[in-house]
């Protein structure tokens, strides 16, 4: 594991403006997004990995019961974040607008990866296996795991992650693209 970033005030700021930077975020995609059909495909090609990564975490997470390091999460610490951001970044593109790209790579930044720090630290002190695994695999960017995961995916647990509400927002958003087109 890596020394932290920010400091941990910061850290403790910024996991309370989760929502409001997403609506900071949701304001620029609706006032800046300047759409055609060919940004609203290359922006599906970059957010259906995202959204099909969180789909698959989600059906491996247990919160707060035990560590998630099967499946997704043994190429990735983080594939839910990681989903967020490629969806993020896809309807980014679909939106046409580097004013979009630059506040959704700033929010990731400023706010997401101190969030992952601060979850981190939670998450050394719920799970005795944590540090372990943290060695093992990247934060972030995927690497492909030494050995296979014997965890499969449960649907039950996917849906009781309420994982479908980030398909739904992303339909939104595109939904809205297409109005504006």
């Amino acid at each position: 594991m890596r020394k932290h970033w920010f400091p941990k005030p910061y850290a403790d700021f910024v996991m309370r403006m989760r929502v409001p930077s997403g609506f900071l975020l949701a304001i620029c995609f609706g006032l800046l997004a300047a759409p055609s059909l060919q940004s609203m495909l290359a922006g599906l090609a970059v957010a259906a990995p995202g959204l099909a990564l969180r789909a698959w975490a989600a059906g491996h997470l247990k919160k707060n019961q035990n560590l998630a390091s099967g499946g997704p999460y043994a190429w990735t610490r983080n594939p839910l974040y990681l989903g967020t951001l490629l969806t993020a970044l896809g309807l980014a593109v679909a939106a046409r607008s580097w004013a979009v790209f630059g506040v959704t790579v700033a929010v990731f930044t400023l706010v997401y990866l101190p969030v992952i720090e601060q979850e981190e630290q939670h998450l050394l002190k719920l799970f005795a296996g944590y540090r372990v695994y943290a060695d093992r695999v990247p934060l972030l960017w995927p690497r492909v795991p030494r050995e296979a995961s014997t965890e499969s995916f449960e649907p039950a647990v996917y849906w009781k992650n309420e994982e479908w509400k980030a398909a739904l927002a992303y339909l939104a958003g595109m939904g809205y693209l297409l109005w504006k087109l």
